[in-house]
């Protein structure tokens, strides 16, 4: 990515104009909007893996982290030739699709990246993601919980990659063959969850409203559904300490590692070291396990 001195770059023989390189957008860790477009040309192989071709909610925050915000839908005019878009029920998303059109995106301070859980054009899912969403701001037995329904999901032959949402929570994806529905996800989920929350009921809750779920943990199997978005994995997050959703191996769970641990000024070295372990996962046998529920 080559900077020029008149504050554009010049991508894909595209041309960028970057308006106020030195704001901080993280500013108790040093992050200016320099720092974080280089950052996202980093992630840029692996976050677009998984917001390409997908309806695009963005957050973004043009005062940085700690002003005011706004959830960016509908694509804002005028729109660079470079950047697509796909219609969905009267909204005219983004697709996120290439380099320039990340870092466009990023100039714009679009600190978070929330991709619909469906392509653009199709009603089914991409992948199979459970949501574990904790009830209190700090919640120390978050990856406790994210053990117990891996281990479940392990019993029913099914392999999968915890990600910190890079915020609070725990996502936990299972990569499906395509030409399954949301509706079978969600049987499977539902079913899931009632036996996590049965066999521990002091830890999980499947209730919606969050002021009667005490101190459990949300086994969120219904987010998954068609228009609804997650935090994409290798998205940023606007959090003090500029946090990214991070996949991680079951024994980083087992070690109890912290959402916090993985953020903008390491996710670079450990990307080098471990790749992408979502995509080293092959499609997982759930349409059997759907077939033994109906």
């Amino acid at each position: 990515m080559k900077r020029n001195l008149n504050g554009s770059i010049q991508i894909n023989g595209h041309s960028l104009l970057i308006t106020n390189p030195d704001k901080l957008l993280w500013p108790e860790v040093g992050i200016t909007k320099a720092i974080y477009l280089q950052k996202l040309a980093f992630l840029a192989p692996y976050l677009l893996t998984y917001c390409r071709d997908r309806l695009l909610t963005t957050i973004r925050y043009p005062h940085g982290v700690g002003g005011t915000f706004f959830y960016q839908k509908n694509a804002p005019e005028p729109l660079p030739p470079y950047v697509s878009t796909s219609s969905h029920e009267d909204i005219n998303y983004i697709l996120l699709n290439g380099l320039p059109e990340l870092l466009w995106l990023g100039n714009l301070a679009s600190l978070e990246f929330h991709p619909s859980l469906h392509y653009a054009g199709s009603d089914l899912p991409c992948e199979w993601m459970i949501d574990l969403d904790p009830s209190m701001e700090e919640e120390p037995r978050i990856m406790e919980a994210a053990n117990i329904v891996g281990d479940i999901l392990s019993s029913l032959g099914l392999q999968s990659v915890p990600k910190t949402s890079g915020a609070t929570g725990v996502q936990i994806i299972v990569p499906i063959e395509q030409g399954i529905t949301f509706e079978e996800l969600r049987s499977i989920g539902h079913f899931v969850g009632q036996y996590v929350t049965a066999k521990h009921p002091h830890l999980f809750t499947l209730e919606r409203l969050k002021k009667h779920r005490g101190d459990n943990i949300y086994f969120d199997y219904l987010q998954h559904y068609g228009g609804k978005t997650l935090a994409a994995p290798y998205t940023p997050r606007a959090r003090t300490l500029a946090t990214v959703s991070t996949p991680l191996t079951w024994d980083e769970v087992r070690q109890d590692v912290r959402p916090s641990d993985f953020h903008l000024l390491n996710i670079e070295q450990r990307l080098q070291v471990k790749g992408d372990l979502i995509a080293a996962l092959p499609p997982q046998p759930v349409r059997q396990i759907i077939k033994q529920l109906v």
